[in-house]
């Protein structure tokens, strides 16, 4: 029996869709090799759409495809992830000046409601949990500042991200550390003060360049032991 695959633009976005959301979930590790046989099995769909996905992901430096071995998920460095961060920063900053001055009563009761769980989570000691609504924070402020070219570029640079935000948040102490300055971000939104909900998201990120760079210096001191 024959099994009918998936093919063209609908396959490609298919397959780039689910390593996206592959990646941002933590199921994909960084060096790990992206078979298309298997993936095109997996996902019902072409061995070329499987590559034409694998190209684009490529493109957005999600991929590595190195030649005569295939594809696997790139792999950063801390230095880089560090320019990361400050890329966001400086986008996120103009996303948090927007929710504070344009979302909506409802919006600004959802992004309370984040900080009441992100109370809870620490009160818990659940850095799973935590982890999770630091990136729903985010996401949220993002979509409600309505700025549709930064949360393009966003959702790049975090789904690179993924691997050094749950191992910071799994840190013992970053929860409790971080709290206060999630909280502020919140606080501003909610009460639309544009100038604060900016200086918060700055200070926040800041906060994960620090931690960043302190992770970087372990390794160092490590690699001389």
């Amino acid at each position: 029996m024959t099994t009918t695959r998936i093919k063209g633009a609908a396959a490609r976005s298919h397959v780039s869709t689910h390593i996206r959301d592959a990646l941002r979930g933590g199921h994909l590790v960084p060096g790990q090799r992206l078979v298309v046989q298997d993936l095109a099995d997996e996902l019902g769909v072409t061995r070329s759409s499987v590559r034409e996905a694998l190209v684009d992901l490529a493109s957005d430096e999600l991929v590595e495809i190195v030649r005569n071995r295939g594809a696997r998920v790139r792999m950063i460095s801390i230095e880089e992830a560090i320019q990361i961060t400050e890329c966001r920063s400086a986008l996120e900053r103009v996303c948090a000046r927007r929710a504070a001055a344009h979302a909506s009563e409802a919006q600004r009761a959802e992004l309370a409601e984040v900080g009441v769980q992100l109370r809870a989570a620490v009160a818990e000691n659940s850095p799973e949990t935590y982890s999770t609504l630091n990136r729903r924070l985010h996401d949220l402020i993002i979509d409600f500042s309505g700025q549709a070219v930064a949360k393009r570029q966003l959702e790049r640079l975090h789904t690179q991200m993924v691997r050094f935000q749950f191992r910071l948040a799994l840190r013992p102490g970053r929860p409790q550390q971080s709290l206060p300055q999630l909280l502020a971000i919140i606080d501003a939104v909610v009460a639309g003060d544009a100038d604060a909900a900016e200086a918060a998201t700055e200070a926040q990120l800041a906060g994960v360049i620090d931690e960043l760079r302190a992770t970087g210096a372990a390794y160092s001191v490590e690699s001389v032991r």
